[in-house]
């Protein structure tokens, strides 16, 4: 990672802006776009099994059509499968647990596909709650790949038209939650994170060590006129021994 941070808002202090993005690689030629291959209604469920459990998620298509778009591009041409889960950060302060987990392919110019428009939650109406999935960017309109999910409530993520900076009147784009599987979200950011990764940069003991593999990402069928289902819970901090 060789851009500097960009702070956010107090406490959030080092590096939100670079907490969702993805370490930069040398440029090259993204494949082009392919079409979704099949229809999608106003919700997609898609399940990411990784090594540590599956994780099922809801992405709201209606309210963000061009960011699920995206993501459903990833999914349909099995794009992610053996991408990892890489980052862990965690926040000391709010209730506990407090941070996010990202994963994707760091911007590797062989597996990313061009970048998606930047859809903010000014727009879309989706906020930056537990369990939010949300896309991974430098400067507006950069998303590719990487997304974060949320352990907590992170509203600094939202987009604030009526700031200064161009960067926190974007925001980041949420797009989805998650709806089964915050113990294995729980159990990734608890993962082994290492001490030296990321040094001089404000990734520094955050990136996991190893890292969690994504083995697959796919859709999964809804029934007929499925409602949006309500957000997982997160898993409470273990018991003190």
């Amino acid at each position: 990672m060789n851009r500097p941070a960009i702070l956010l808002l107090a406490p959030l202090a080092a590096a939100l802006l670079t907490a969702a993005a993805p370490a930069k690689r040398k440029a090259a030629p993204p494949p082009p776009r392919p079409p979704v291959a099949l229809p999608m209604g106003d919700t997609v469920r898609v399940a990411i099994v990784t090594e540590m459990g599956t994780i099922e998620a809801d992405l709201d298509h209606l309210r963000a059509p061009k960011t699920v778009e995206n993501f459903v591009r990833y999914v349909d041409g099995k794009r992610f499968d053996g991408m990892t889960f890489y980052r862990a950060m965690h926040l000391d302060w709010g209730d506990q647990p407090n941070g996010l987990i990202q994963g994707g392919w760091s911007g590797d110019p062989r597996k990313v596909l061009p970048p998606v428009i930047h859809e903010p939650t000014s727009l879309t109406g989706i906020s930056h709650k537990a369990g939010a999935l949300s896309m991974a960017r430098f400067a507006p309109g950069t998303a590719t790949s990487d997304f974060s999910i949320l352990l907590a409530d992170l509203p600094q993520l939202d987009a604030d038209p009526k700031s200064a900076d161009p960067d926190l009147q974007a925001g980041f784009s949420a797009f989805g939650h998650v709806v089964s599987g915050m113990d294995v979200v729980r159990r990734i950011w608890d993962a082994p994170r290492s001490p030296t990764k990321g040094e001089g940069t404000p990734l520094k003991g955050q990136l996991l060590e190893p890292a969690v593999k994504v083995l697959s990402v796919r859709r999964v069928v809804l029934p007929a006129a499925a409602p949006l289902s309500p957000p997982a819970p997160v898993s409470p901090p273990p018991a003190a021994p």
